[in-house]
């Protein structure tokens, strides 16, 4: 993939949708019992980590880790409640509240290049 004047950013967002995609596939694939859901987590999972590399070219790894996982864990709890109606307790949504919180304040403090 070239990376051109494409932000690290850019590429981890991608790869964070991608990744989410591929976990609610994955989700309905009710454990790999349907096999058109399982073979869609795979492929995107794949598309996922296409995107995650160049990101980890641009940005420093840790923080590159953190927030893909963290807004990954996010968007996968709401996901899970709105779509799958699965409830978390109060403490919980305020644990990934913090996780949400930490991802952000890793991207406003991380510039684009870490060379």
């Amino acid at each position: 993939m070239i990376l051109g004047n494409t932000s690290g950013w850019v590429y981890l967002a991608v790869a964070v949708v991608l990744e989410v995609v591929a976990t609610t596939f994955l989700k309905l694939s009710d454990g790999f019992q349907n096999l058109a859901y399982a073979g869609l987590s795979i492929v995107f999972y794949s598309i996922a980590f296409f995107f995650l590399a160049p990101a980890l070219k641009l940005l420093p790894v840790g923080v590159v880790y953190a927030v893909w996982s963290g807004i990954g864990i996010v968007a996968i709890a709401i996901i899970g409640a709105l779509y799958f109606a699965e409830r978390l307790d109060l403490i919980q949504y305020a644990y990934i509240i913090l996780i949400l919180t930490g991802a952000v304040g890793l991207q406003l403090t991380t510039g684009n290049s870490h060379g």
